[in-house]
């Protein structure tokens, strides 16, 4: 089923997950440990990240060496565990950063092949590697023009003219939104703009980046809704599970911690500050179901104990 139908059919408050893929090499089967866990709550989907190529420094006996990382594999493939393993909706991201036009077409009629009709349209983090773009292909450098890709393969309409009888695909599209404003963006406001070419150009959803005060969230709704856009916007949230969080998050996601969050873990010891996270998050969680959101998403990368305390904590 399509996430906007979910959203749409739902009686019950709706928690969702996003993962990150192992690295490259690496065993899945933690992976498959944190999928057990987090597949008892029910999800109505599963986000998989994608990531596309790298810089990376490396401090070596010659000195600092800059490399090109090849980017982290099994998107796809863990998709289609998701969703003939579990049978839940797997939504894989979709990035407009580090790949072509052509190279997302090929992964979206993938996708098609194996009915998942979900994806998350995104630009994407600046890896600090632009890829070249060979002779003759082209690029998406927004994630508007990613989703009007996408409704133009939803319309039959692909890359090559002489496609004539391509079938149209079905996907459901949802597009990211910044509470406290991406970090490139001027202001707000003009945030809240990018948010709107999105849906106009076809984004059925929106899911907010993590925040831990939910005056943003709730100001950020507010804002779209003056501008007119009338998609959900579902909350994400991330559990804060260590006091190096406390810096590596805002400056990894561009996000502030409230004081009073900062202050209690600071002041705590290292084995409570799980706790103090999770019962962060459940205050959050409550206000915001108390407030009729759509829905609640959270970031968990491959680590289920927080999300498994804080549902205890939930009842849910």
């Amino acid at each position: 089923m399509k996430v906007i139908e979910h959203l749409e059919k739902a009686r019950n408050p709706l928690i969702s997950f996003e993962l990150i893929p192992p690295k490259r090499g690496g065993d899945i089967k933690g992976l498959l440990s944190v999928l057990d866990d987090i597949t008892k709550y029910n999800p109505p989907f599963i986000d998989i990240t994608s990531h596309a190529a790298e810089v990376i420094y490396e401090e070596t006996a010659t000195g600092i060496q800059k490399k090109i990382k090849r980017k982290r594999p099994g998107t796809l493939g863990i998709c289609a565990l998701i969703q003939n393993k579990y049978n839940i909706d797997a939504v894989p991201h979709v990035l407009t950063k580090g790949f072509t036009r052509e190279e997302t077409e090929d992964f979206l009629i993938e996708l098609n092949y194996l009915q998942i009709q979900n994806v998350l349209a995104i630009r994407g983090d600046d890896s600090g590697y632009e890829k070249p773009i060979p002779e003759g292909k082209s690029k998406n450098r927004f994630a508007s023009e990613l989703v009007s890709q996408i409704m133009n393969m939803n319309r039959g309409k692909y890359l090559e003219d002489s496609l004539l009888d391509a079938r149209p695909t079905d996907f459901c599209v949802g597009v990211s939104g910044y509470p406290e404003k991406h970090f490139e963006a001027p202001n707000l406001k003009t945030d809240v703009k990018f948010v709107k070419e999105k849906v106009e150009a076809g984004a059925d959803y929106v899911v907010t980046q993590m925040f831990y005060d939910n005056a943003y969230y709730f100001k950020f709704v507010e804002l779209c809704k003056e501008v007119g856009i009338k998609a959900p916007i579902i909350p994400g949230l991330k559990i804060l599970t260590s006091r190096a969080h406390l810096t590596s998050v805002p400056k990894n996601f561009y996000i502030n911690i409230p004081d009073v969050l900062a202050d209690e873990v600071l002041a705590a010891k290292p084995e409570h500050v799980l706790d103090i996270g999770v019962e962060w998050a459940a205050k959050q969680v409550e206000e915001l179901l108390n407030n009729n959101v759509p829905s609640v998403h959270f970031y968990i990368m491959q680590n289920s104990k927080p999300i498994i305390k804080l549902m205890e904590r939930l009842k849910l």
